[in-house]
């Protein structure tokens, strides 16, 4: 549970940053987080699918080919399941709190928690973290995460005061609580079919996925990538 660990710390050290500054980050030191998380997100998805990925060549081809179809078929079943717009929605549910705390509409207090949980708990890029720190112990996109959400809270905190940095503790046990059923679920029966590597090479495609988002390349509907860690093992299965 280290990577739920450090997000919902990220989110509190963002809280305190915020509530000492009073003026917000620069546009210049934001655009350099934004390089630096990018950059990062690439390596650490090319590093899970390095360490993923062994074997002769012929073995380590047909495993990237295996990860790359998981990430073509997950994308249709995402499309399929409409993820991205359900995604949207939440989104569009946090940023209406926002908006009208903005606004000169009266905003109870947790609206800012109700708001910040939302945002961080439905980004792809925790659910993705958190399978990567569940089955391979591989924490660092949800170190990348606490990052950003620092960032964000620094900004959220004030324009909804001190309540909003409760959101660490529900991100906290919901990432701690996924990350569990990972590691004693998912993870032993994946091994015991020798189906794990798949799932994880998977997973650091669609990191460099994320990547293209942070550092503005292209506009990714993540969400709908995210069922690309479970068609892995069963495509792994089915190519035997």
């Amino acid at each position: 549970m280290t990577g739920a660990f450090l997000n919902a710390l990220g989110i509190l050290l963002g809280a305190l940053f915020g509530l000492a500054q009073r003026a917000p980050l620069s546009l210049r030191t934001q655009d350099y987080f934004r390089r630096a998380l990018g950059a990062f997100t690439v390596f650490f998805g090319l590093r899970l699918v390095w360490l993923s990925v062994n074997g002769t060549f012929g073995s380590c081809a047909k495993q990237l080919f295996i990860a790359l179809l998981a990430v073509l078929f997950g994308n249709w079943l995402g499309r399929l399941l409409h993820l991205q717009k359900i995604s949207n929605r939440l989104g569009r549910f946090a940023g209406n709190l926002i908006a009208s705390r903005q606004s000169t509409t009266p905003v109870r207090a947790r609206d800012g928690f109700l708001a910040c949980t939302v945002l961080f708990c439905a980004a792809p890029l925790g659910l993705l973290g958190v399978v990567t720190d569940g089955l391979a112990g591989d924490y660092y996109l949800l170190a990348a995460k606490a990052v950003m959400d620092g960032l964000a809270m620094t900004g959220f905190i004030k324009i909804f005061s001190w309540p909003a940095a409760l959101s660490a503790f529900p991100v906290y046990a919901i990432f701690g609580a996924l990350t569990l059923a990972c590691q004693s679920g998912a993870k032993p029966l994946l091994d015991a079919h020798g189906l794990l590597d798949s799932v994880n090479v998977a997973a650091g495609l669609v990191a460099c996925a994320v990547a293209l988002v942070i550092l503005e390349v292209r506009k990714v509907e993540l969400a709908n990538y995210l069922p690309a860690l479970v068609v892995a093992p069963g495509l792994a299965w089915l190519f035997r």
